[in-house]
């Protein structure tokens, strides 16, 4: 139990502290490029568990965010949106014998086709809804478009990168 505490915290430390909000976030991509891998904690966390605690994490996950980018709380809300359809994702794309017990949702559990699968339902999800509540207007619907799909191809390149060379819950 303390072991997977200690492994979720150093995710996420590494995917929001050190991947987005120090590395990511001082790249300048261009006006319609965001990538937020910080999105992988929450990908990554175990499929049994429960939905407070799913939410609560996913809140806590987007107000930290928040507080890095100074934004009113639009990354707590997309966040804990990402968190409530999760399990959606997760019981629409389930293997045909469901998962075995224990599962983790990483590709060395469940294959890369599948992880590739989830994370860009998800990574879609997450920042249509993001951006929708940043523009807060469907006047400029091509914006809000045009930087769910860009951001949504890098953040979903970055995402597999991280999962590939990365080691934070491999088995």
């Amino acid at each position: 139990m303390i072991s997977n505490f200690v492994k979720y915290l150093l995710a996420f430390i590494l995917y929001l502290m050190v991947f987005q909000v120090m590395i990511i976030n001082n790249i300048n991509f261009g006006f319609y490029i965001h990538p937020y891998v910080y999105i992988l904690f929450l990908l990554i966390l175990p499929i049994e568990i429960s939905g407070w605690a799913l939410l609560l994490l996913s809140f806590l996950t987007g107000l930290t965010m928040d507080m890095f980018e100074n934004s009113p709380g639009i990354h707590a809300s997309s966040s804990v949106f990402l968190g409530f359809i999760r399990q959606f994702v997760l019981k629409s794309i389930a293997p045909r014998d469901g998962y075995d017990v224990g599962s983790l949702p990483i590709p060395s559990h469940l294959g890369f086709a599948w992880f590739f699968k989830y994370t860009v339902v998800c990574a879609v999800v997450h920042h249509l809804f993001l951006f929708i509540v940043e523009e807060f207007s469907f006047s400029q619907i091509w914006i809000i478009i045009m930087k769910t799909i860009l951001s949504s191809v890098v953040s979903i390149i970055l995402i597999m990168v991280i999962r590939l060379f990365g080691s934070v819950n491999r088995k």
